[in-house]
């Protein structure tokens, strides 16, 4: 009989496999766990390889220290927030201090302390158990084998990831239906590019069995491929901040004597202008804003590419809208204006600071004095609704700087609609709360959808009354502004497109507004006279960036005051917008149900 496992052996063994199970703890949550036999599998050749390059645990056991360290926080995050670590939340652990972490988790820290001291514990002891023990070590010539496979399959990898992998054939049926198709579309096939000369693809079914993010979701290897996640983000992310490090505005305060004290903008998402009472529609969305008499509705204002990495920067700055579609630009943003004429600035957000659909904006918010991402949800079910701003936002009113610039970025009409408002403001129904993954191209879902995304919009007025009610002061000229970065397209009537990245009136026609308190009116009559003068006015968001440098009375040696609906300056420009190339907005006819923006003339091509 073989001898029974001695208890340091057991001891590691479970260790290991309590390790690799942390990709499947969503289940016990309620959770889904996509593709589990693809993890599983990834699991075990990463196991396999682990053992066979150190030979002992021993030798590779300190390297899972991290893995221990990270287990709390991805538990924490599944049973929180739904989903597991990611370069979105290792940037808010990067650059969170730790009298920030310790106001975050108030008395919560003692059991986070509890939890860091456990695993520490049993990473050390179980180190000492793969010390002790030399049975697991694999000194059989089997190792030798094993490396030598895993070094063909690394090498076959790379030679695929550096010449290409050939497509799998089409069966001749397929492939002649395929050419029926395109010729009765009308379409010209296109011609194969040519290939330099190279080494020749691998051969289709040569192609890796699980796909790449499987070893990602893995644990504890997995953490490896989302540290490089993030550090190519950091990476990014310095780049393009490179591009603008010695910029500068020379703004100044066009009067010392006469300033605004506080100014806030706050950022919208997936906000429809038709779906706002304050501009005609027949529900009432919006029962508080309509009673603010200080409140100007811009009726006329378009973005000009509906998506949020590419419309919030031309926003914030004074990029061009034909510019949206690239990476990076060489100016800073208004914080930085503000910061030059004496400001001190906040960034808060509830929206993700991480991840390719946000590094170009999170370049800007670096910019502010003060920058905070409250969001550790994603745009998941279990994100935080907009009002977790508000204790931020009171910290920031209440900071001792004269004078204050404050931008509040929203989660706002982000889809899922139904999980950015609480149950008090399940208005219209019925709605979407309770349906679990609706399937919103179900033409029987149309009413829910629609409700719930009323609903939504009825909880941004509730949120926008609540921060001006904050900035009512007699002694406080304050002033707020409020965009959308892009509209919603619902999936209503024949239209069959849904959220935004289209090209319909509905996602470019974005709400947006002007504020301002008493003393701001008195400080300021020009301003607010020419606000209300202008609420008409075919407006862009590039007019965004000069509007509130305005409104804060700053001047800086090449401001452009025919952009601003504060100044009488103001000008029309053309107002361009990502539709078949970039097509005149105001030169356009709306096609169908979904209003689809086709230019009369010819778009001018993307550059």
């Amino acid at each position: 009989m073989r001898p029974l496992p001695r208890p340091a052996h057991l001891y590691l063994v479970l260790t290991y496999l309590v390790l690799s199970a942390m990709p499947f703890f969503p289940l016990l949550v309620g959770l889904p766990v996509p593709r589990p036999g693809q993890v599983l599998g990834v699991e075990v050749i990463a196991w396999i390889a682990a053992w066979a390059l150190f030979k002992r645990p021993a030798w590779f056991h300190p390297l899972l220290l991290p893995a221990f360290l990270a287990l709390p926080t991805e538990l924490y995050l599944y049973v929180y927030y739904g989903q597991g670590i990611s370069t979105h939340h290792l940037g808010i652990i990067a650059e969170t201090s730790p009298a920030e972490a310790l106001e975050f988790m108030g008395s919560k820290v003692w059991l986070a302390g509890a939890a860091l001291a456990g695993v520490l514990a049993w990473w050390a002891s179980s180190w000492r158990a793969a010390l002790r023990t030399r049975e697991l070590d694999w000194n059989d010539r089997s190792r030798w084998v094993v490396l030598a496979v895993l070094a063909l399959a690394a090498a076959v990898f790379a030679y695929g990831k550096k010449y290409g992998i050939a497509p799998e054939p089409v069966p001749a049926a397929r492939a002649r239906s395929a050419q029926v198709h395109l010729v009765a579309a009308g379409k010209a096939t296109p011609a194969p590019a040519a290939r330099p000369a190279a080494l020749p693809r691998l051969p289709h079914w040569a192609r890796l069995p699980v796909e790449l993010d499987a070893f990602a979701r893995s644990w504890p290897f997995g953490l490896v491929a989302r540290g490089v996640d993030f550090y190519k983000e950091r990476v990014y992310l310095a780049e393009l901040n490179g591009r603008s490090a010695a910029f500068r505005f020379d703004a100044r305060q066009a009067d010392p004597d006469k300033t605004p004290d506080v100014l806030v903008m706050v950022l919208g998402e997936s906000a429809r202008y038709d779906r706002w009472s304050i501009n005609g529609y027949a529900r009432q969305t919006n029962p508080l804003l309509e009673q603010e008499q200080n409140l100007v509705p811009l009726q006329d204002l378009i973005t000009s590419v509906s998506a949020t990495r590419l419309s919030v920067p031309v926003i914030i700055s004074r990029k061009p809208a034909m510019q949206s579609l690239k990476d990076g630009f060489n100016e800073k943003s208004f914080l930085t204006a503000f910061k030059e004429a004496g400001y001190k600035t906040f960034w808060l957000s509830n929206q993700i600071s991480f991840g390719k659909f946000d590094t170009p904006v999170s370049v800007f918010a670096k910019e502010a004095d003060r920058v905070e991402f409250l969001n550790l949800g994603g745009f998941t079910t279990r994100s935080n609704l907009d009002e977790v701003l508000f204790e931020p936002f009171a910290r920031a009113l209440a900071d001792p700087a004269p004078k204050k610039l404050i931008v509040l970025h929203t989660l706002g009409s982000h889809w899922n609609y139904a999980h950015r408002y609480p149950a008090r403001f399940d208005k219209w129904t019925p709605s979407l709360r309770g349906v679990d993954k609706p399937v919103v191209t179900d033409d029987a879902i149309e009413p829910l959808l629609s409700n719930s995304y009323d609903n939504a919009i009825l909880y941004t007025d509730w949120f926008l009354a609540q921060v001006i009610g904050k900035l009512k002061s007699p002694d406080k000229a304050a002033t707020l502004m409020y965009v959308a970065d892009h509209g919603q397209t619902l999936y209503d009537k024949s239209c069959k497109l849904a959220f935004h990245g289209h090209n319909t009136q509905y996602e470019f026609h974005v709400p947006a507004f002007v504020w301002y308190s008493d003393l701001y009116g008195e400080r300021f009559p020009g301003k607010v006279e020419q606000v209300r003068r202008h609420r008409k006015a075919r407006l862009s968001t590039e007019n965004v960036f000069h509007t509130l440098v305005d409104l804060g009375d700053i001047r800086y040696p090449d401001e452009r005051l025919e952009r601003s609906i504060a100044s009488d300056k103001l000008k029309r420009h053309k107002r361009y917008v990502d539709s078949y190339g970039w097509a005149d907005y105001d030169n356009a006819r709306f096609k169908g149900d979904c209003r689809e923006v086709i230019d009369k003339g010819t778009p001018l091509p993307r550059r």
